[in-house]
């Protein structure tokens, strides 16, 4: 039995695919990941908590961006779409038409059964590798629970993480930002909310 040889992208040939696709991909490595679609109930837990960003940020110089922008990381090759990421370099407020951003402060994935394992591991080991990323947080769907890998000390130093984990009742912090707030809130309007 023969194998056929798999054709690996170029990171201008999978941009440019993507900019034509219906569908949204992740790309690692030369190799595309197509993207499942949302519960509603994750998508609301990303828009609250993207609401709560927004509010933090009208007075700074920061963008909040949801699913449809790529982070791309370049020490990895690879573009990934997180649920929602914040950004407060120049280069991030000048280039407003870009669907593309490099030097996010935090990043959250909301977890699903389909991307909780790359969630937690891949992105994990992705994320941190990039300097300007100061916490990356993981929020589950079916439970009121938020995890979060702060960075401590300065540099891209990939073990000076802490990890902090919320849990129902808590005010979760997003320290690379200056929001707290109880966890309660990002579950407003789900059946999550209701739950202890």
């Amino acid at each position: 039995m023969q194998l056929a040889k798999q054709h690996c992208l170029s990171e201008a040939e999978y941009l440019a695919f993507e900019e034509a696709s219906p569908t949204r991909h992740e790309f690692v490595a030369g190799e595309l990941f197509a993207l499942d679609g949302v519960s509603q109930r994750h998508n609301r837990i990303a828009g609250n908590l993207a609401i709560a960003l927004m509010t933090v940020f009208r007075d700074k110089p920061c963008q909040v961006f949801m699913s449809d922008v790529k982070l791309h990381v370049a020490q990895g090759s690879a573009y990934y779409y997180p649920d929602v990421m914040a950004t407060c370099t120049e280069q991030a407020i000048a280039a407003n038409e870009s669907q593309l951003a490099s030097e996010p402060v935090l990043v959250v994935e909301v977890l699903s059964p389909s991307t909780e394992t790359i969630d937690r591991r891949e992105k994990l080991h992705a994320y941190r590798r990039l300097p300007s990323l100061q916490e990356y947080a993981l929020i589950s769907q079916d439970m009121q629970q938020v995890e979060i890998y702060r960075r401590q000390g300065e540099g891209g130093d990939i073990g000076a993480w802490l990890f902090i984990t919320y849990e129902p009742g808590d005010n979760v912090e997003f320290a690379s930002i200056g929001l707290s707030l109880p966890i309660a809130e990002l579950y407003a309007g789900t059946d999550v909310a209701r739950m202890p």
